[in-house]
């Protein structure tokens, strides 16, 4: 399924239905008169989160979402029935913006959640409203209101754990891979992943075993806050992520280098990404010797301020420590009021 993280779409509710001028004419009916019926409401236009989604590609072919008119009224008293809504399902993390793709108008961050976005019109009256005492053969009937016509950006961030940052190349795609079930490209390129990938991980085995959801987002470069290489395109799915893993390429000559290169992107972007929890990780250490372990392991220690764990996604050495402490990082995330803050991002 192809990836898609940003659409817009063209959404109106359902006018109103129109009342009903009607008389009851009955030869033996000693008490007749006016008894047109009002017209019924439009259906509404609803945005529901679902689960089990996280792509937006069901709006990249359909882009226009119209509920039903309501029914008119009829005579015998007749009400016309509501008009039948409209749903829009979304993944879990959809942002819904006005027409100038600024305002936010609804964060959809629970499964369950239910917003209406467009009203539907209400019902026109019938002659049957209008009869008064004064008035005792109205003929009139009103057409029904007319429903809300709106343009929408829908923008989605995925929400996840734990989010898999660094430069192109540093492994991050291999290691999604051989945790979580997840089948992203794979290649000796830079800009292989072109859009994030999800996946959940199992950390332990039997009824002790513990998962948390992780995401690959698309390598960074220098200069991608101002719109080099992929850009920030992808940098909003990290706002939403609990914490995250920093993966560097062992094998390249500056660890440290890389290291802050990351760091500023992410504190360039704002977003308090540069706030949020990290673990730092040496990759592809199978290719490389003890000594050259030992040398770029107390480099990129003393720039990052933090311990390093040494790992090989392909030979899985040292990943097991590394999902354990990832664990334990989520668990002490995972707080009520920190996921209300983080809702907010």
């Amino acid at each position: 399924m192809k990836f898609l993280d940003q659409a817009k779409i063209y959404v109106r509710s359902g006018n109103g239905g129109a009342g009903c001028a009607g008389f009851r004419r009955e030869k033996f009916i000693e008490f007749g008169g006016p008894d047109g019926g009002d017209g019924g409401r439009g259906g509404d236009v609803i945005a529901e989160c679902v689960d089990g989604l996280n792509t937006l590609i069901d709006y990249r072919y359909a882009q226009h979402f119209k509920a039903e008119t309501g029914h008119h009224g009829m005579g015998s008293q007749r009400t016309g029935g509501k008009g039948k809504d409209i749903v829009l399902r979304l993944p879990r993390g959809t942002q819904i913006f006005a027409e100038d793709n600024e305002t936010l108008l609804v964060d959809m961050t629970e499964i369950g959640q239910r917003v209406i976005i467009a009203k539907g019109g209400d019902g026109g009256y019938g002659n049957l409203h209008y009869k008064t005492s004064t008035n005792r053969a109205p003929r009139r009937a009103d057409a029904g209101w007319p429903g809300e016509e709106l343009a929408l950006w829908l923008r989605l961030k995925l929400i996840a754990d734990i989010g898999l940052i660094g430069l192109p190349n540093a492994g991050k795609s291999t290691f999604l891979s051989i945790n979580t079930n997840a089948r992203p490209k794979i290649a000796d390129y830079p800009f292989t992943t072109l859009h994030p990938g999800l996946g959940v991980v199992k950390v332990g085995d039997g009824s002790d075993a513990r998962e948390f959801v992780m995401a690959d987002i698309p390598g960074l470069i220098e200069g991608a806050h101002e719109g080099a290489g992929l850009g920030t395109r992808f940098l909003g799915h990290v706002e939403r992520c609990r914490a995250l893993l920093h993966l560097v390429d062992g094998t390249q000559d500056d660890v440290a280098d890389a290291y802050r290169t990351v760091r500023r992107e992410l504190k360039a972007y704002g977003g308090n990404l540069a706030r949020k929890k990290e673990i730092v990780a040496l990759n592809k250490t199978d290719a490389m010797t003890a000594e050259d372990i030992e040398t770029k392991r107390a480099q990129l220690a003393k720039v990052s301020r933090k311990t390093v764990h040494v790992i090989s996604a392909v030979s899985r050495q040292g990943v097991t420590p590394l999902l354990h402490e990832l664990m334990k990082l989520v668990d002490k995330q995972r707080s009520p009021s920190r996921d209300a803050a983080m809702s907010l991002a």
